[in-house]
């Protein structure tokens, strides 16, 4: 955690990826609107929050500004793609729209990198934010693969379609049962948050979509375990 304008203003310049800032309700002056134009510039996600919450992070003289600096680095998803493909891998991507639970975050990265996944892909606002807490629950597998933090899913589904990359859904709505999907091309396989699912403007964005087929009473899934069944049947796929 770091805190006055200054402070926050040059970690960035130095290049550090920023988690989350937070700066005071009804602040201004020169300063406070430079800030706010280089958050802006630089894609970094902030809140607007009353006095009292910067005080809970801090009692030292915060000047209105509250940050933390990420644990891990944030990669350009265009960057990533172009690295997989020049090593002549099938590149595989996890999009995760609306996830926000750092243990299923943290699970679904430890299950990404065992199997082989090239990357993960998150939204810049609306996610879960990537503590400490993630890195321990992933077991340290955040260390290992990229994170892209992208400020539109809908515009970096595009992209990833403009690359070769074919883009599938996990949702309880589609016809087709996942494993019956071709997988073994170029993928990012997208998956939603419990309560709400996958965003209707990413969902449509996609090329397929596939469920996973239920035989018990309960309906639905943990999206760590959902993910991990659906990177293991691409794994499957792959290794025939």
């Amino acid at each position: 955690m770091i805190y006055g304008i200054r402070a926050v203003m040059e970690t960035i310049h130095s290049g550090k990826d920023m988690e989350k800032v937070f700066v005071q309700k009804g602040l201004t002056g020169e300063l406070v609107t430079e800030l706010k134009t280089l958050l802006k510039e630089k894609s970094i996600p902030y809140s607007a929050v009353p006095p009292e919450k910067l005080n809970w992070f801090t009692r030292k003289n915060h000047q209105g500004v509250v940050a933390y600096v990420s644990p891990v680095q944030y990669f350009p998803l265009d960057q990533v793609i172009q690295q997989t493909y020049e090593k002549g891998q099938q590149p595989l991507f996890v999009m995760l729209d609306g996830v926000t639970d750092v243990r299923n975050f943290g699970s679904i990265a430890r299950t990404a990198e065992c199997l082989g996944a090239h990357g993960l892909i998150i939204p810049t606002a609306g996610s879960v934010q990537v503590n400490a807490d993630a890195v321990k629950t992933s077991a340290g597998a955040l260390n290992f693969i990229p994170v892209c933090r992208e400020p539109n899913l809908e515009l970096a589904v595009q992209y990833l379609k403009n690359s070769g990359i074919k883009v599938v859904a996990v949702t309880e709505k589609a016809q087709a049962s996942f494993h019956q999907l071709e997988l073994v091309n170029p993928l990012c396989l997208v998956m939603g948050a419990e309560d709400v699912g996958i965003s209707s403007a990413v969902l449509n964005a996609c090329d397929e979509t596939g469920m996973i087929p239920m035989h018990g009473q309960i309906s639905s899934l943990n999206v760590g375990a959902a993910c991990a069944m659906a990177l293991y049947e691409i794994s499957t796929q792959r290794s025939k």
